[in-house]
């Protein structure tokens, strides 16, 4: 049986997205989010922990990152844990763990620069253009809708 691979995160960037533009034509874009927890301890203090992701997007989600995401902004995240093992310039062994963004939201109020454009995009590897804007969407009311008129006799 195969395993799952999946991560989902809701934070705010630490910083803005670190971009490069790759010789092969790809685009990687490189950033922390924080995410947050608060709980009562057995004093009954109210603790809050934060826990930092490094996380890796590419193409065309980088190159959504690279215009629109700054640092505080809070992002949905999708994606899976990739580790790499490397060795250090005093022959240390370290480990890297980053999240690798297949899909990323742009939660909270949009600022001045931002588009409707860039408000959900999943990652396609094939696409260079950013997604079209999403269908706009008719406002919720309250108000029931009329009564629909039943003088034809038809049984549906």
């Amino acid at each position: 049986m195969n395993g799952v691979n999946k991560v989902i995160l809701i934070g705010n960037l630490g910083s803005d997205p670190e971009v490069r533009h790759l010789s092969t034509g790809s685009v990687v874009a490189n950033f922390n989010i924080a995410t947050s927890e608060s709980y009562n301890n057995k004093n009954g203090e109210r603790v809050t922990h934060t826990e930092w992701h490094r996380i890796e997007l590419w193409d065309g989600l980088a190159k959504v990152a690279e215009q629109y995401l700054k640092k505080g902004q809070t992002v949905y995240i999708e994606g899976k844990i990739k580790t790499e093992n490397w060795q250090d310039s005093d022959g240390n062994n370290r480990t890297t763990t980053r999240i690798r963004g297949l899909n990323m939201t742009m939660l909270g109020g949009r600022s001045a620069d931002q588009s409707v454009a860039s408000e959900s995009v999943q990652n396609q590897q094939t696409t260079s253009a950013p997604a079209a804007a999403p269908a706009a969407v008719a406002p919720v009311t309250d108000t029931p809708a009329p009564a629909e008129d039943d003088s034809d006799d038809l049984p549906f």
